[in-house]
C-alpha cells in the first residue's frame, strides 16, 4: 500500500483506532460475540478496483450487515436520491485509490447541535475474512456506504452505539433538516389524552397520507414495524425500511388503487402478500402497467397497497425536502420555507428547568420571543441534545447503558406557543390560558415540531421538560415562508441558581479571550494557562459538611450561530503559591467539561477551605471572545454578621473626624 502511494505512509486516525475500542461500548448488543474475529483492512485489501460510487446507481444503494443500524441506513438511501445533500455530507473530489493524492483518508460532514461538525477517518473498515462484516453497497466494489458509516460511528464513540435508533435523527443528522415520526396504528384524540401520558404512542398522531401528495417525490419517507407484521416471513421486532415511490395505479375496473415500492436495507425481499412476484393483486391491473411496476422492483424491493401498509406497519417517518439552496420545503403545503434562525438554550435544576404546565414553577422555564413580520407557514422545532460522556477529547460521544433506549438519552419535552399582544405582559396571567400552539404530551423524543400559518405579532414560546428539575441542553429552530426574529427573553434572575440552603454571596468578573495573548485552549494545549485566571477563596470551613459550597457559570458573549465550545477548570492553589508558581502539569480539584458550544455552562461543586483559581478556556487556542464569570459562595450566618459589622465599621471610621463614641445599630434579615 505504501508503494502504491509514492512510499508514504497511508493515514491512521488515532482517535478512532482499528481497535476493539472504535468497535465495541459496552458489549451489550448481539456483534459483542465477534470480538477477536474482526480485522481492519483498507477498500484496496478487500478488492482489486474500489470506487467511491457505482456507474449504475442502483448498485450503490445501502445493504445492511451484522450490525443493527437500519434506521441510519434508511437515512442514506434518501442521500442517494438527492445529490446536493450527498455532496454536504461527503464533499467531492477528493482522492481515491489510484489517485496520486490518496494518503488513505476522507473527510465528511455531519450535523450535530445546530453546527455542521467535521469528521476525517481512515479506511480501514471492520471486515470477516476479508468482507466487509457492517454495512455495505450492493455492489461489493463501491464503499460511500461503509466510509459513511464509519463516520457516524466515530461521531457516536463506537460502532455498537449504532445498534438500534431512530430514522428521524440519521435524517436530521445528515441533511440538518426537520423530520417527523407518524403513528399508522392505534391512536387517542386529543381529548382522550390525559396530561400525565407522555409516551410517544400517544403524543404521535395518525398519517393521512394524502397529506404528502405535494411533496412525496422529494420527501424521505421511511416506515419501521414494532413486532413482526403479518406480511413479513422474517423481520423481526424493531425495523426500519424505506419507502422508495407510490402511486395510484388504475385497474382493470376503472378504479384506483395506491402501490407503494418498499425497500429492505437487508438487501433481500422478505414479504409475502398479493403483490408479490406474480401475486393474486397484479391480476386487477392492466397487464401493460403490471409488467411495468414489477421491472422497478430491484434487489430487496417488493409492492404492497395502501391496506396493507397501513396496517402491517406501526408508524412513518418523513424528512423535509431541502431545495439545493438549502431551503426547507413544508410537508403540509409545498412551500419553501426560506427564512430560519436558531437560539441555544438549557433547562438548569434549580433555576430554568420549571417542568411541565402542571408545574407549579413551570413559568421559570427558559422563555423565547418569536416576531412574526407577516401573515405566513412557520414551522418551530425543539431539539434536546443527548446526554454526553465526560471526555474532553471527543465531545460528541454520547451516554449509553446496556438497556437501549431512548428513555435513558432524552427527556420528555414539549413546546408551547401563547400569541401576545405586546412584549410587556403578565405572565402568570398569561400562562393560565390556553396556548395557541403546541407539541401537547411530552415526548421521549430528540425533537418535536410545531407547526402553524401565524398572522403577524408577537408569540411566546417556552420549551418544558416533563419532570421539573431535568436538565439538558436544547435548540429552538424556526423555519418560516416570511420574515421572522427570534430572541431570547432574558430572565430576571442571575445566571446561577439561586437555592435557600443558607446565606450565598455572588461575585461577577469578565474577562476576554485574545487571539495570540490570552486564547490558550484547553489542556490538551501547552498554551492553556494563557487563559486568564480568577483566584477566589473558601473559607467557611462547616459549609464543606453541608454539601454544595460553589457554583461556577461561565457564559461566552458571541451570538448562537457563531459559539466557540467553552470550559473552565478549578484549581487549588498550595499554601504560599500563586498561580505564577503554580505548576503546569497541575490536576485540577474539579471541571466543567467537555467543552460545550452553547452560551452558558456550570458547575456546581463542594470545595475544603483554602485559595484557588479558575481558569475559564475555549476547547482551541486562539479563539477570541468576551466572556462572564459568576461565583457564588455559600456563607453562614456569622460569617455574613462579621462581613455586615466589618463593612459598617469601615465606612464609618472612614466618615467620622473625631473620636466620639457611636452605637451601631443593626438589624438581621
Amino acid at each position: 500500500l505504501r508503494a502504491a502511494c509514492g512510499g508514504e505512509a497511508l493515514f491512521e486516525d488515532l482517535d478512532f483506532p482499528a481497535e476493539d475500542t472504535s468497535l465495541f461500548c459496552d458489549s451489550s448488543t448481539p456483534i459483542a460475540r465477534l470480538q477477536g474475529d474482526i480485522s481492519w483492512r483498507r477498500p484496496q485489501e478487500i478488492c482489486q478496483s474500489p470506487a467511491l460510487f457505482p456507474d449504475n446507481i442502483s448498485l450503490g444503494h445501502a445493504k445492511q450487515g451484522l450490525l443493527g443500524d437500519c434506521w441510519f441506513l434508511c437515512a442514506c438511501t434518501f442521500l442517494l436520491k438527492n445529490k446536493h445533500l450527498l455532496n454536504k455530507v461527503l464533499p467531492p473530489d477528493q482522492p481515491q485509490w489510484g489517485d496520486s493524492g490518496y494518503r488513505g483518508s476522507f473527510q465528511f460532514r455531519l450535523w450535530q447541535q445546530g453546527h455542521w461538525t467535521e469528521v476525517t477517518i481512515d479506511d480501514r473498515l471492520p471486515c470477516i475474512n476479508s468482507t466487509l462484516c457492517f454495512s455495505r453497497c450492493h455492489s461489493p466494489a463501491v464503499f460511500w456506504v461503509a466510509l459513511l458509516e464509519k463516520a457516524y460511528a466515530k461521531l457516536h464513540g463506537s460502532y455498537e452505539q449504532l445498534w438500534a435508533g431512530q430514522v428521524s435523527e440519521a435524517l436530521v443528522d445528515l441533511t440538518g433538516g426537520l423530520a417527523e415520526r407518524w403513528s399508522l396504528g392505534d391512536f387517542q384524540t386529543e381529548e382522550e389524552q390525559r396530561p400525565e401520558q407522555d409516551s410517544d404512542q400517544v403524543r404521535r398522531r395518525r398519517l393521512d397520507l394524502n397529506l404528502l401528495c405535494r411533496v412525496k417525490d422529494q420527501c424521505a419517507i421511511s416506515c419501521s414495524t414494532h413486532s413482526s407484521p403479518g406480511g413479513a416471513s422474517e423481520l423481526g421486532q424493531y425495523h426500519a425500511l424505506t419507502v422508495m415511490e407510490w402511486l395510484d395505479v388504475k385497474t382493470v375496473s376503472g378504479s384506483k388503487v395506491l402501490l407503494l415500492r418498499i425497500r429492505n436495507p437487508w438487501g433481500r425481499c422478505c414479504w409475502g402478500g398479493a403483490w408479490i412476484g406474480s401475486g393474486t393483486g397484479w391480476s386487477c391491473v392492466d397487464p401493460a402497467s403490471a409488467l411495468d411496476l414489477q421491472a422497478r422492483v430491484a434487489e430487496g424491493e417488493f409492492w404492497l397497497d395502501e391496506t396493507e401498509f397501513l396496517s402491517q406497519f406501526d408508524d412513518v417517518t418523513v424528512g423535509y425536502p431541502i431545495s439545493e439552496e438549502g431551503h426547507l420545503k413544508s410537508i403540509y403545503t409545498g412551500n419553501l420555507l426560506t427564512h430560519n434562525q436558531q437560539l441555544a438554550g438549557r433547562w438548569m435544576k434549580g433555576h430554568s428547568a420549571g417542568g411541565s404546565r402542571n408545574s407549579s414553577i413551570y413559568g421559570s422555564n427558559p422563555k423565547f420571543w418569536l416576531k412574526v413580520c407577516e401573515r405566513g407557514e412557520v414551522l418551530v422545532s425543539l431539539l434536546q441534545h443527548r446526554k454526553w460522556r465526560n471526555t474532553e477529547k471527543y465531545a460528541q460521544m454520547p451516554l449509553e447503558d446496556s438497556k437501549n433506549t431512548k428513555h435513558q438519552h432524552y427527556q420528555a419535552i414539549a413546546l408551547h406557543m401563547w400569541k401576545v399582544e405586546k412584549k410587556r405582559f403578565n405572565l402568570c396571567r398569561m400562562l393560565n390560558k390556553p396556548p395557541c400552539a403546541s407539541t401537547h404530551c411530552h415526548a421521549y423524543e430528540r425533537e418535536v415540531v410545531l407547526h402553524g400559518q401565524l398572522e403577524p405579532g408577537y408569540y411566546l414560546l417556552i420549551p418544558s421538560t416533563y419532570q421539573p428539575g431535568a436538565e439538558a441542553h436544547f435548540l429552538i429552530r424556526v423555519f418560516s415562508s416570511s420574515s421572522t426574529s427570534l430572541s431570547a427573553l432574558k430572565s430576571p434572575a442571575p445566571s446561577l441558581p439561586l437555592t435557600t440552603d443558607g446565606e450565598w454571596e455572588t461575585s461577577y468578573f469578565r474577562g476576554s479571550w485574545v487571539e495570540g495573548r490570552t486564547a490558550g485552549g484547553s489542556r490538551n494545549f501547552l498554551s492553556h494557562w494563557q487563559n486568564p485566571c480568577f483566584p477566589f477563596t473558601v473559607c467557611d470551613e462547616s459549609a464543606v459538611t453541608s454539601g454544595v459550597n460553589v457554583r461556577i457559570t461561565l457564559h461566552q458573549s458571541r451570538p448562537d450561530t457563531d459559539l466557540h465550545p467553552i470550559g473552565f477548570h478549578i484549581y487549588k492553589l498550595p499554601e504560599g503559591e500563586s498561580v505564577q508558581t503554580l505548576p503546569r502539569d497541575e490536576d485540577p480539584v474539579a471541571s466543567c467539561v467537555p467543552h460545550c458550544y452553547t452560551q452558558d455552562v456550570s458547575l456546581a461543586c463542594c470545595l475544603s477551605p483554602g485559595a484557588y483559581t479558575i481558569v475559564p478556556s475555549t476547547y482551541q487556542p486562539d479563539c477570541s471572545a468576551h466572556f462572564t464569570l459568576s461565583l457564588a459562595r455559600r456563607i453562614h450566618s456569622q460569617e455574613r454578621l462579621g462581613r455586615a459589622i466589618q463593612e459598617v465599621m469601615l465606612k464609618t471610621t472612614k466618615s467620622s473626624s473625631t473620636e466620639n463614641e457611636f452605637p451601631i445599630i443593626l438589624i438581621i434579615n
